[in-house]
């Protein structure tokens, strides 16, 4: 695959890799669901929150992440689907985890992994620096091949959703697809590998005054670092190797910080990345020094995508939490069982490479049924969409990105003209109806309870909203969460509405189920100024009908 950088140079590349902080901004929420073997345990922000794998793996996450991904999907083109982050290749360094819990809440500021990288930079010996560029001019090649083969299944995606799929099939092949990515991520599996290699070198042979540096910087905001000049040695690198360099020092500092739950940790975007979801969320960013990502866009669009689909549309978005789910557990197993075996390296020991890149296969392969459940119902969406939806789909990515569009694709930050991309057709066959899962307690929705298919109401005057979960009042002074998510319906007055309309002293009815910490898990909520029903009772019971009600 040919392709040609259009941008070079030193400024250049501090925007390039600076773009692995511009997206997967966590938004606070409520974890729904049960963890994996083990959940991380983070550290706390400034406001006592705390961003982990159990908030990550939560429905309410998920779904409106999933939801970001069709927007950015249905509304964009093969070269926004093509923007992707640097540092989301070989990611075990607990980067993510870092920035997603910096103390001055700065983790998603454009100047934060240069910050880090500097810093990290100051205190290596010439020699360590020498390793870190020697490793870079080694590896660019492979990273470079890694995020060309990307586009194969960018393509395969697309060309489902346009309906351009070879004859004598019907979709996606699953099988391909996870065996594609399966080897995708061996060739990432290889880079992590000797990435640990060098890194765990380092790490282990730093002096008393280095670590001490860096002790000083550990558990502080990124307010609190001091700011650090480019080394001399870095300005001779082409661009390409020093964008490694650069993305190799942040790693190095956040692996030395963290853990083995930092290493396993990451955001709820990170799998199923071929999509266009980064490029909606990081443009702006792009040439900004300073810019901050927003925390609610992923949400906010997210539940404006679905509220904008019918509900047999929407269902094949808000399903893929159930789809996936598998998957995803197993994924975050296998990133622990791969980042303990790498962290293995700071210790002197020399783990064995086989059992890294079969991990690798594993957590590829997962990843690839995750994309190809993505890609088949995504398209299925797109192709019943109306006129009326495809302009209000591209009036919310206006409001997302603005006049904001490549002008060819991207091979990671940098842009590149569209490249050759190899035939796709291996990767179609002759497929089934993708099941709808049945929802279980305690993951997704809750099971219906027999003889009562919409739930049960609660309601009561809000007395705050926090996030997606409104909290109310009864009559009887008792509280109430009210949990809310993407597929959740709002209406007031009749007319259609959202969660911003839920406001302090409001009265509400949701329909929806108990959960098991009292909670209520909302499929509707009506906001409306008359007394809201007590629990269970429904329309009519123990009060009068409402004014324009037709009930005799």
């Amino acid at each position: 695959m040919k392709h040609k950088f259009l941008a070079t140079g030193s400024k250049i590349a501090l925007l390039c890799f600076a773009l692995m902080l511009a997206s997967c901004a966590p938004t606070p929420i409520a974890a729904q669901t049960n963890p994996p073997t083990e959940i991380a345990s983070a550290a706390f922000n400034t406001e006592g929150t705390k961003f982990t794998m159990e908030q990550t793996l939560s429905d309410e996450a998920q779904e409106t992440t999933i939801a970001f991904d069709g927007l950015a999907f249905l509304t964009g083109t093969l070269g926004s689907d093509s923007f992707f982050p640097p540092g989301k290749v070989a990611d075990y360094w607990g980067f993510q985890y870092l920035r997603d819990n910096d103390p001055s809440e700065m983790g998603h500021n454009t100047d934060f992994l240069t910050k880090a990288s500097l810093n990290m930079l100051y205190i290596p010996t010439p020699s360590q620096r020498a390793e870190l560029a020697t490793l870079a001019n080694c590896q660019v090649n492979s990273i470079n091949e890694y995020g060309d083969k990307r586009f194969v299944l960018m393509k395969a995606s697309r060309r489902l959703l346009e309906g351009d799929i070879p004859t004598g099939t019907t979709g996606l092949d699953k099988t391909a697809v996870m065996k594609y990515s399966a080897d995708l991520y061996r060739l990432d599996g290889q880079m992590s590998y000797d990435r640990a290699k060098m890194m765990g070198s380092i790490l282990k042979s730093l002096n008393a005054n280095q670590r001490a540096y860096l002790d000083a910087m550990v558990g502080k905001g990124m307010t609190t670092w001091r700011n650090e000049d480019e080394p001399s040695e870095l300005r001779g690198l082409g661009h390409d190797a020093k964008v490694a360099v650069m993305t190799y020092a942040g790693d190095l500092f956040s692996w030395y910080a963290g853990s083995i739950e930092a290493d396993v940790y990451f955001c709820p975007e990170r799998q199923g990345t071929y999509f266009g979801s980064f490029y909606m969320k990081d443009a702006p960013a792009v040439g900004n020094p300073g810019y901050s990502i927003g925390t609610n866009i992923t949400a906010d669009m997210g539940n404006a995508f679905v509220a904008a689909l019918t509900p047999t549309q929407a269902q094949l978005v808000t399903s893929l939490v159930d789809i996936q789910r598998a998957d995803l557990y197993k994924i975050v197993d296998t990133r622990r069982d791969i980042s303990t075996q790498l962290r293995r390296f700071i210790a002197g020991e020399s783990p064995d490479s086989a059992t890294v890149l079969s991990l690798s296969d594993k957590y590829g392969s997962l990843d690839g049924e995750i994309v190809y459940y993505f890609a088949t119902n995504l398209a299925k969406v797109g192709k019943t969409l109306t006129s009326d939806q495809k302009t209000k789909l591209m009036t919310l990515r206006k409001q997302t990105l603005g006049d904001f569009a490549p002008k060819g694709a991207f091979l990671y930050a940098t842009e590149i003209s569209i490249p050759t991309i190899p035939n796709t057709d291996f990767l179609f066959g002759n497929t089934t109806e993708t099941p709808l899962p049945t929802p279980q307690p305690g993951k997704g929705q809750p099971t219906p309870k027999p003889g009562n298919a919409q739930g049960d109401r609660i309601g009561g005057k809000v007395k705050t909203v926090s996030g997606s979960t409104i909290i109310v009042e009864d009559p009887q002074g008792k509280t109430t969460s009210i949990i809310t998510n993407a597929s959740t319906k709002f209406t007031a007055n009749g007319q259609v509405s959202n969660l911003t309309n839920v406001t302090t002293g409001k009265s509400v009815e949701a329909i929806g189920q108990k959960q098991t910490d009292g909670s209520w898990l909302a499929t509707q909520v009506e906001i409306s100024d008359r007394p809201p029903a007590p629990p269970g009772q429904q329309p009519g019971q123990g009060q009068p009908p409402p004014a324009n009600s037709n009930k005799r």
